[in-house]
């Protein structure tokens, strides 16, 4: 069989070599190519607009489109996957994508043509959940805030959330979207003393977690925290009938998708202070253009998109997803 797999600057040449190692032991013939771009910021931009718009977004450059044609397997972690791609390889059986989401890639007409489409579940447990946590801390005790007074030459100890912030300890978290990254988060929370609310439309397993409705989450939780996947059904999944439910000292944490949150209602609620605080890694538009509201506001406190950007979750991906494929071409050869 043959593989090609496309790099780019997170996940580039050389981590996709390295990590497709059992792949190639199994007799796969991989092409390494790469997608260019200027910077990480070109390529986010890139990104977002797949996430936003789907695979047919963007078109690949000619470069990764021609040359053989018969790749029965194909590996991307941004790169778009469209029909123009599907319909040039016409050998096609496995789509790789290396990371959880396939927005970019499109993956009912790859269904249609008997493709199977596999993403790399829980590559990013580990750096999102981890990151999370650290923005709640940030944002409940001030320490970003702390360190921006300080290092402009305040000696400052008065918030938006007052002179005594609050602790987790006793705190009600609610999680929105308890897939193994909301899971891990409860894990790491619950020591703390938190206790911890979710709402999943999809979760039927068992846990120590109380599972409730959304409304109830929102009027419950001191802390949201959210975690689902952005699809047409969970877009703007919290907007301002939700914010005006929650406590005044709620705080909002996004480390997930922007879409998951109405931006404009949430930069509405945090200027009115409809809720506390809010704590954020993700955006409609990135870069964050300098005019951008949050900017403006004291009561959130606001990272680049870099939740996942740890060397555990890029140079691993490509190894998970091997395995997954390497699973998926035994079943094809016993069919």
């Amino acid at each position: 069989m043959k593989c090609l797999a496309i790099s780019d600057l997170f996940i580039t040449k050389d981590m996709m070599d390295k990590g497709l190692v059992d792949l190639r032991n199994q007799g796969v013939e991989i092409t390494i190519k790469e997608w260019l771009h200027e910077d990480l910021e070109a390529l986010q931009r890139d990104n977002i607009k797949l996430e936003h718009e789907g695979s047919e977004a963007i078109d690949l450059p000619a470069e990764i489109l021609d040359g053989v044609d018969d790749y029965d397997i194909i590996i991307t972690q941004f790169a778009p996957i469209g029909k123009q791609m599907i319909d040039k390889y016409k050998n096609l059986k496995i789509v790789g994508v290396l990371r959880a989401g396939i927005e970019n890639v499109n993956d009912r007409y790859a269904e249609e043509k008997g493709i199977k489409v596999l993403n790399t579940p829980g590559r990013s447990n580990t750096s999102v959940s981890e990151f999370t946590v650290g923005l709640i801390l940030s944002e409940i005790r001030n320490i970003s805030r702390g360190n921006y007074y300080l290092k402009n030459g305040k000696w400052e100890k008065y918030y938006p959330n007052g002179i005594l912030s609050p602790e987790l300890k006793e705190s009600t978290v609610g999680i929105i979207g308890y897939g193994a990254i909301g899971q891990r988060v409860a894990n790491l929370l619950r020591p703390f003393g938190a206790k911890i609310i979710f709402f999943d439309d999809y979760f039927k397993g068992e846990t120590e977690d109380n599972q409730v409705d959304l409304d109830t989450l929102v009027r419950e939780a001191d802390i949201i925290s959210m975690h689902y996947r952005l699809t047409e059904q969970t877009k703007h999944l919290l907007n301002m009938v939700h914010f005006k439910q929650m406590k005044k000292s709620a705080i909002v944490i996004n480390s997930a998708r922007s879409g998951l949150i109405n931006e404009q209602d949430l930069i509405e609620a945090l200027q009115e202070k409809i809720i506390a605080g809010a704590a954020v890694d993700v955006y409609d538009q990135e870069p964050l253009p300098q005019d951008h509201p949050y900017l403006q506001l004291d009561n959130i406190t606001i990272t680049p998109h870099i939740a996942g950007s740890t060397i555990g979750n890029f140079a691993n991906s490509p190894k998970i997803l091997a395995k997954r494929i390497i699973t998926e071409i035994t079943n094809l050869a016993v069919k």
